[in-house]
């Protein structure tokens, strides 16, 4: 049997695995690989929060989760047993993470824990311009209410997705270990873990006032917006959602420093390599944002160093780091583990190779990308050190600035090609830089050594290793088809369709306000 084969499978087989984030990129990812190669786990508990167009877990699972083209691999080839697992093995719990007991009645929350053996926790917010509140009672104080399922259900093991980029302002080689903040001394715990009961409460004091202080209730999300990140900043984060993340590592390890937890952290997520389809992906990430610029003719350079390491990593690499560290949890317990699932240290890439592999694939075959690419790519996209961006923006600010005046002046609009194309640059710049400019290289010689221990069988089928990777297949092909395929929309199927314009600006316009704490805009 597979169960003979694989350890994974054998330390799976029965157990009812508890899954937070399935609406999710990453988590659909991992539910998919769950299903389709771990065919003898017991169940997965879904934990979904309602909204106004599906109020109930059910609802949303069928219509965002099992609607995805994340499982047409499973519907095409093995519909009968995808029809069982559903049947059998899928269990959906409406309840909020940053509620507690999930907003569940008492009896429900202790039904709840009596049925879990395994938690994995891959609900966050990724929105870098989250209001302080909000990110902080998601991406920290949630795991309270997580560690407590935990506890009640007999201290089964935490498996916490967090983000390499927790590493903040630091430098040099970042190992797998607890992050030492890089500018504040916020103290630490002999267990390891830093304590932060204090700056919890002095952030909360901080919210309140700008709430009490606030005359127009349009104003405050910005102003807490603001506030989280001037926050970050103080204490060497670039962002709240990097920042928060920190906090929720840290309340996760206090919470169960007797018990099992794992913390696993990916670098930049991007689409699969392989499964269940090479190049799936939903949604735009940040990376794409940047390609959908160049496609659109919005940008043409940004600032950065064209030697820096950008450290992206496939989403099923993920999956199977997180698979991984749920089989070695279950089978040896009581340990605190932090996994890096990263590319930087073993097969990297910088920015410079990877913006030459994008920009030969789109001037040679820009017609396979239909979606992606309206027109041939007649301008190259160029990296240019920080200083010459500052002074090439200050120029360009003025001269559309006063070009907007004039426009208005006469009657016309006040924006126009140029001008969108000023503001894409400006925003994409301060989204994208922090992300290739750390002076730190993410390393993860303890996830392979996971996956040597692991055997043949599981080393192939959970496959976590970078070195895989080919990058000019990867980015150049498999990345640009999957994003067209999945990501875009045709833009023949009229104003109802999704927009990819429309996405990408959204996602550059998360930068808005890192802009002017970084000192970008003025």
């Amino acid at each position: 049997t597979r169960s003979d084969r694989s350890p994974v499978c054998s330390q799976l087989a029965g157990k009812r695995i508890l899954i937070t984030g399935t609406t999710g990129f990453l988590a659909k990812v991992l539910l998919e690989k769950l299903i389709r190669d771990v065919p003898d786990a017991g169940k997965f508990i879904l934990l979904i929060r309602g909204n106004k167009k599906y109020p109930t877990a059910a609802e949303r699972f069928e219509r965002e989760i099992l609607g995805s083209s994340i499982f047409e691999h499973l519907r095409r080839e093995y519909p009968d047993y995808l029809a069982s697992v559903l049947a059998e093995k899928i269990a959906c719990v409406t309840g909020e993470v940053t509620e507690p007991s999930f907003g569940l009645a008492p009896a429900e929350f202790a039904r709840l824990a009596g049925q879990v053996d395994i938690v994995v926790n891959a609900a966050a917010s990724v929105n870098f311009r989250e209001e302080l509140d909000q990110a902080l009672s998601i991406n920290a104080l949630s795991l309270l209410n997580l560690t407590e399922l935990v506890k009640r259900a007999g201290d089964v093991p935490l498996i916490q997705v967090s983000t390499c980029y927790v590493n903040g302002y630091n430098s040099g080689d970042m190992y797998e270990q607890m992050v030492t903040p890089a500018k504040r001394g916020i103290p630490r715990h002999p267990g390891g873990y830093f304590e932060v009961d204090t700056l919890i409460t002095e952030l909360q004091q901080k919210i309140a006032e700008v709430k009490r202080n606030n005359a127009d209730p349009a104003k405050l999300p910005a102003e807490l917006t603001d506030l989280g990140i001037r926050e970050a900043n103080h204490y060497g984060w670039n962002d709240t959602y990097t920042f928060t993340k920190w906090i929720g590592e840290q309340i996760a390890a206090r919470e169960l420093l007797d018990g099992t937890l794992t913390i696993v952290r990916p670098s930049i997520i991007e689409s699969t390599l392989r499964e269940p389809a090479p190049g799936w992906i939903e949604g735009v990430k940040v990376g794409d944002a940047v390609i959908l610029a160049y496609a659109r003719g919005k940008t043409r350079f940004f600032p950065a160093k064209p030697d820096e390491i950008i450290d992206v990593i496939p989403a099923d690499l993920v999956a199977n780091s997180i698979i991984l560290s749920m089989a070695e949890a279950l089978a040896d317990r009581g340990q605190r583990r932090v996994y890096q699932c990263c590319s930087g240290s073993s097969n990297p890439i910088i920015l410079g190779d990877m913006i030459d592999i994008l920009q030969t694939e789109a001037k040679q075959n820009w017609q396979s990308y239909e979606k992606l690419f309206y027109r041939q790519p007649k301008h190259d996209f160029r990296t240019v050190s920080r200083g010459t961006f500052l002074a090439a923006m200050g120029v360009a600010k003025l001269a559309l600035g006063l070009a907007a005046r004039a426009r208005r002046l006469l009657g016309m609009s006040e924006s126009f090609p140029l001008l969108e194309s000023f503001n894409t640059t400006h925003n994409l710049a301060v989204v994208f830089s922090f992300y290739t400019s750390p002076s730190y290289t993410f390393q993860n010689g303890n996830l392979l050594s996971l996956a040597e221990r692991m055997g043949d069988y599981d080393r192939r089928v959970f496959s976590v290793d970078p070195k895989q990777i080919n990058w000019k297949q990867y980015l150049g092909q498999i990345h640009l088809a999957g994003l067209n395929r999945y990501a875009l929309k045709d833009r023949r199927r009229g104003v109802a369709a999704l927009n990819a314009d429309t996405q990408a600006r959204a996602k550059v316009a998360e930068a808005a306000d890192v802009l002017r704490v970084k000192g970008f805009a003025e």
